[in-house]
């Protein structure tokens, strides 16, 4: 007899298309509803394994133990080199691959990075997570991370990248119930691009949506998913929910009455996965097959969402033969071996960005400087964000410069304050015991370091035995943690001042520190005095002042004061840290900065005062030697900005308001001076550049235009420099950005040596997004071409003309009501669950207006609803919202649906057209009239 022959999926030679036809065929409603799950269970009659999605990668394998950590993502960008980020990438994507074979079922191949949100607000709690503020270089970046995890095999995917979030996120605060306002230029020029990179490259094979809601829908219902991003490419894309984001459709957003039509409306969206309940795939696929029940969803519906997921596992290799997987032979002993331990030290070193530089106190001279002082709450210990896998090894600041000089002329201050709490009026105080526990007493160990992390969040760890002060689940204090951790962060304190004393708030509970015979927490707290044992201040200025150079290290601890969950409200430095600063500058005028940090400050003192200001990311298990090899001048410093640093949080608008344009936000539309603009990093060397050159000087919208020029070294040591390309767009019909980034070149050069850098522009780029026929456009216009070391340290500018087409006059036969120019009180909404996006008042005299608009005199309808309880109007009026001529106005009774409405259109001409709305919570969808069609024509 001869032996069964393998099911047409498992032949290698066969298209994936049909692979896929072949596998799907055979699989039956209940198997495949199970596989619409994050944990996809395995189907053993036809030989699949369990699959899951889902393994934290973003710099490094994250929750599996110990793993090469690389700086933080926003450090990644900070280097400005693709190849070296896709180096990276291709390492973390070998030690997935390296668990994935320990533990098939526990680590999957489907790895969530890289996070591709523009990091529009420093505030943001995950910062740390994205690239830059910039579209076009976090798409650049995530392009170089996302196929260094994917691999460069023709047909088989090292793992499968998924781009995260999709879309318009940057606050934690109130996230799964907040709406981004995001108007067309602003999704069209700011947002999409970003996504839009890595899937077009195919770095990128996999989504996932936002907890948020955009525009009034939650993400994982818009339609974008399936009509723009899996327009991106010819291959299957895999949406995957974020975690317990289904249950919040029904849940807090409440968008839809039950389980089984939210399920059923995220499925039709184009969610494919479903990250919900943990393993326990029963609650979604019983929703789901609600849904078919209920006639919500087709077969056909759940065939496309199955063909998405088995696709990307068809692509990972997983139902071929062993013999051809190309990365069957990675070995254990891949992950953290030293090619990827000499990876992480040059990622580090290249992602410090040296911020001031003068007097020159750096590059440190081992020969001259006997001692130095490190100091600060961060200068001897490493510590590790949310999706930072665990450290193999810590090379602190302190231990990198130790390493450099030896034990004897290094020393080391935390600079922390160190204090006892006093019940008040008693003799008693805050004590740790043998056994960790907190207790009330007389004991001798009452002593406790006070780390200030900022935002009123500081923590306690035990003298005694170095420990931090948590709460366990039952209430009890106890200090038996080595920092703050974990998802809910339960080692935060503030201490809270009532009349020269304190009480003690715990963070995570809302709860105060009570005493009461024992100690524990309570609805009102104990009253404490604040004993001061030793000035972390006053100690770290004593040991600084004979020291030949003061490096204080300061910053955040990622997990606390600004982390997923957690905004920040401001951008200062910690209270207590600052002052730490002052005081050890004033004992010693050498002293260096050093921020270490998830995001921007401002630290506007430090630019003022210090000879030398340093920043970068948490930088990994190789920071203190990347920083050594920095401070004393082994490496130039590389690392360049790629986000505004503003001198205070006032400069910002509200976290909530996403429209960038009329907001003037990012680096792209901030009319100030920054504290440190995008792209700013110096160097310790000089350069100068010259002869600047357009070829041609005169492009159509099809052309491009090449760009070059020439950088020299003007100094004594080769140095690192990064060149970058900036347009701007002299007239347009729209408010247009100052500056935006088109190309960048990262050069080292020697002393004297000078090299020509040539960029390319495609006019196509120059393009943007045209709310009156909605679509991109390339006006005919003057653009300045702008090259320097920064987006505000211009060296040379040059002219283009670009000759595209002049947006002529818009009808208004047919106006969406999103396709504004300009607006007031107003946000942007849906009009019903199901219909389009709409503008809703937020007050009463708001208005919304649309220029040049060629008027006929015709019968109009403007769509409207009135989520009032009384009546209210809405007036159009010609070219002032206040004054202008009164065309007519509609009276709308209270109605939640869109209805439509009817009046008299008389003028004639082209005007700005203002609709003013009388009352909050009135709705317009568009405005049609009945218009003889002319055909628009553009001028060039």
């Amino acid at each position: 007899m001869s032996a069964p022959q393998d099911p047409p999926f498992r032949d290698p030679a066969r298209p994936l298309r049909a692979r896929v036809d072949d596998l799907l065929g055979r699989l039956t409603t209940d198997e495949k509803l199970a596989l619409l799950h994050q944990h996809q269970a395995p189907v053993h009659r036809l030989g699949l394994e369990a699959f899951r999605t889902g393994t934290e990668a973003l710099h490094g394998v994250a929750w599996h133990g110990p793993a090469t950590v690389f700086p933080q993502a926003v450090g990644l960008a900070t280097t400005w080199n693709p190849e070296l980020v896709r180096a990276v990438g291709a390492a973390v994507g070998d030690e997935v691959r390296v668990f994935h074979h320990k533990d098939p079922a526990g680590v999957g191949l489907n790895v969530w990075a890289p996070v591709v949100n523009p990091l529009r607000d420093p505030r943001w709690g995950r910062n740390e997570e994205g690239y830059a503020e910039d579209p076009w270089l976090t798409g650049v970046i995530a392009t170089a991370y996302g196929q260094g995890l994917a691999g460069d095999h023709p047909t088989h995917l090292r793992t499968a990248p998924t781009l995260k979030h999709f879309l318009a996120y940057n606050n934690e605060t109130d996230r799964c119930t907040t709406s981004s306002n995001l108007p067309p230029r602003v999704l069209h020029d700011y947002e999409l691009p970003a996504f839009r990179a890595p899937i077009e490259a195919g770095a990128a094979v996999a989504v996932m949506p936002s907890y948020n809601l955009v525009n009034g829908r939650p993400a994982h219902l818009s339609p974008l998913i399936n009509d723009v991003l899996r327009g991106w490419t010819g291959d299957e894309l895999l949406v995957v929910s974020d975690a317990y984001a289904p249950a919040n459709l029904y849940g807090l957003q409440r968008y839809h009455p039950d389980g089984a039509t939210a399920y059923a409306a995220a499925l039709k969206a184009g969610v494919d996965s479903f990250t919900q309940d943990g393993t326990d795939a029963g609650p979604s696929i019983a929703n789901l097959a609600d849904a078919i029940d209920r006639g919500l969803i087709t077969l056909d519906d759940v065939d496309t969402a199955v063909r998405h997921a088995l696709a990307i596992r068809f692509r990972l290799g997983e139902f071929d033969p062993a013999e051809l997987d190309p990365y069957r032979g990675l070995e254990p002993g891949l992950v953290n071996c030293p090619g990827h331990r000499r990876l992480a030290q040059e990622a580090a070193r290249q992602s410090i960005v040296l911020l001031k530089h003068e007097c020159g106190v750096l590059p440190l001279d081992a020969s001259t400087i006997e001692r130095i002082a490190v100091i600060g709450p961060l200068g001897n210990t490493l510590s590790a964000d949310w999706y930072a896998g665990t450290l193999p090894y810590q090379i602190t600041a302190y231990d990198g410069l130790v390493e450099r000089l030896g034990d004897g002329r290094v020393e080391y201050c935390e600079g922390v304050d160190r204090i006892a709490l006093r019940v008040a009026g008693s003799a008693s105080y805050l004590t740790i015991g043998a056994d960790g526990v907190l207790r009330a007493g007389e004991d001798e160990h009452k002593a406790f370091d006070l780390f200030d992390w900022g935002g009123g969040a500081c923590a306690l760890r035990s003298v005694r035995n170095g420990q931090h002060l948590t709460v366990n689940h039952d209430g009890s204090l106890v200090a038996d943690q080595p920092g703050p951790n974990g998802w809910e962060v339960k080692q935060t304190f503030r201490l809270v001042e009532t009349g020269g004393r304190v009480r003690v708030l715990h963070l995570n509970s809302g709860r105060y520190l009570r005493v009461d015979g024992t100690v524990g927490l309570g609805e009102s707290g104990t009253d404490f005095e604040l004993e001061l044992l030793v000035d972390g201040a006053a100690a770290a200025a004593g040991l600084a002042a004979p020291a030949g150079v003061a490096i204080v290290v300061l910053g955040n601890h990622p997990m606390v004061n600004g982390r997923e969950t957690e905004d920040r409200t401001d951008l200062d430095l910690p209270r207590a840290q600052e002052r730490l600063l002052r005081a050890v500058h004033a004992a010693n005028p050498r002293t260096v900065l050093v921020m270490t940090s998830s995001y921007p400050f401002a630290a506007g003192w430090a630019q003022q005062n210090l000879p030398a200001v340093l920043w970068s990311a948490h930088g990994g298990q190789e920071y203190g030697r990347a920083l050594a090899d920095v401070l004393f001048g082994d490496a130039d410093p590389a690392g360049r900005l790629t986000q505004t640093w503003y001198h205070s949080a006032a400069e910002l608008p509200d976290l909530h308001d996403y429209d960038i344009i009329a907001a003037d936000a990012t680096y792209l539309y901030y009319r100030g001076l920054p504290l440190y603009s995008f792209g700013h990093g110096l160097s310790y060397t000089t350069f100068s550049y010259g002869d600047l050159r357009l070829s041609p000087a005169s492009i159509p919208a099809d052309g491009e235009v090449r760009v070059t020029f020439t950088v020299t070294n003007t100094g004594t040591r080769e140095g690192c420099e990064v060149a970058q390309l900036y347009t701007h767009q002299q007239r347009s019909r729209v408010k247009q950005p100052l500056r935006q980034l088109r190309g960048f070149r990262r050069l080292s050069l020697l002393p004297g040596e000078s090299t020509e850098v040539e960029l390319t522009i495609a006019a196509a780029d120059l393009g943007f997004w045209d709310v009156t026929r909605d679509r991109r456009c390339v006006e005919t216009a003057r653009h300045s071409v702008m090259v320097g070391r920064s987006s505000t340290d211009i060296r040379l500018a040059a002219t283009l003309d670009v000759h595209g087409e002049r947006i002529p006059p818009r009808s208004i036969s047919r106006l969406a009501a999103t396709s504004f120019d300009d607006y007031s009180a107003l946000t942007l909404t849906t009009a019903t669950p199901e219909q389009g996006d709409a503008v809703l008042s937020l007050e009463a005299g708001a208005w919304v207006c649309y220029d040049d608009v060629e008027l006929t005199p015709a019968p109009y309808q403007a769509t409207v609803a009135n989520r009032g309880a009384a009546p209210a109007s809405i007036e159009l009026r010609l070219d002032d919202p206040l004054h202008g001529d009164l065309l007519d106005t509609l009276r709308i009774p209270p109605n939640h649906r869109p209805a439509a409405l009817s009046g008299e259109l008389t003028q004639t001409g082209v005007h700005t057209v203002y609709v003013v709305f009388s009352s909050p919570d009135v709705v317009l969808a568009g405005l049609t009239a009945d218009v003889p069609h002319r055909q628009a024509s553009s001028t060039v």
